[in-house]
């Protein structure tokens, strides 16, 4: 049982799948902090000194300065700003990725076909190179790659 996993654990695509979520985990860290930290204060600002994630609703009815506030005194808040905040976090974290996916895909062009190196007699249908005159099998005469008989 210890040997299937260390075989599934050594498969490129697990050690790729936890690399990816390490690094997505802290990109998560560093978007959420360009969110609340750079964008959402002049964007608060513009809009009349807003503080987006102290935008609340109080469900209990009672009025509370600031969300901590409101937990503090344990009262049920609906956090509409925070919410906010992770939409916009969304958003950033999506078009990174999407500009990531769309760089990655330009380097890797799809290939050309290449063109065929064989091709099948027409007396045996064994495979025969391209460029020859006779099939090696069964030694019947074939056509010239340009298509006209010998």
């Amino acid at each position: 049982m210890f040997g299937e996993f260390k075989k599934f654990i050594m498969r490129g695509n697990v050690i790729d799948l936890a690399v990816g979520v390490i690094v997505g985990a802290a990109f998560s860290k560093i978007v959420s902090s360009l969110v609340d930290d750079i964008l959402m204060p002049p964007i608060g600002l513009i809009i009349g000194k807003v503080d987006f994630s102290d935008l609340f609703i109080s469900l209990s009815g009672e009025k509370f300065s600031s969300l901590a506030d409101a937990k503090a005194a344990g009262a049920a808040t609906l956090n509409y700003g925070l919410f906010l905040n992770n939409i916009i976090n969304f958003l950033i974290i999506s078009f990174a990725i999407f500009i990531i996916v769309k760089q990655v895909n330009r380097i890797h062009k799809k290939e050309k076909p290449k063109s065929p190196v064989k091709k099948t007699c027409p007396e045996c249908f064994s495979d025969i190179h391209l460029e020859a005159k006779r099939c090696p099998s069964c030694t019947s005469y074939l056509a010239e790659p340009t298509g006209e008989s010998v």
